[in-house]
């Protein structure tokens, strides 16, 4: 009882965060079987910034490799930072890809293996589109 409190207390100081922050969304994955993509969440790429995050609310499952895709509108991704929920050094990840409207990403492992994920923030270049706001959907394999 206790622990299914204190998962309702962050995931709600979570989502509060994420609201004024604006640009970041949470999102709570559905489990699935191992080898599996699942859907971790999605953001809208607003050209008044250069970046965005997805926060990953618990219970938090095991994820091996990350893949996007983008819709509405073409996006210059430079790179993504993905932060652990084991508190561990955050990893940086080059994308430097220019991702058409309808594309996704490489397939992108995870340094160590499985893991737990917190966060993952999209840095991105907006100068010159002028396509509309594009939307990036995040998936994680098990």
């Amino acid at each position: 009882m206790k622990n299914s409190i204190v998962t309702y207390l962050t995931t709600c100081i979570l989502f509060l965060g994420a609201m004024d922050a604006g640009a970041q969304m949470v999102s709570q994955p559905r489990g699935g079987a191992v080898g599996t993509w699942r859907l971790l969440g999605h953001t809208q790429a607003k050209f008044t910034a250069d970046h965005d995050a997805i926060f990953v609310a618990g219970p938090y499952d095991f994820f091996r490799r990350l893949k996007f895709k983008v819709t509405d509108a073409p996006i210059n991704m430079i790179r993504m930072i993905v932060r652990y929920d084991d508190g561990g050094a955050p990893e940086n990840i080059d994308i430097r890809f220019n991702i058409p409207q309808g594309g996704e990403s490489r397939i992108i492992d995870l340094r160590g293996g499985r893991r737990k994920l917190k966060s993952v923030e999209f840095w991105y270049d907006t100068k010159g589109i002028l396509n509309g706001r594009a939307d990036v959907t995040l998936f994680g394999l098990k």
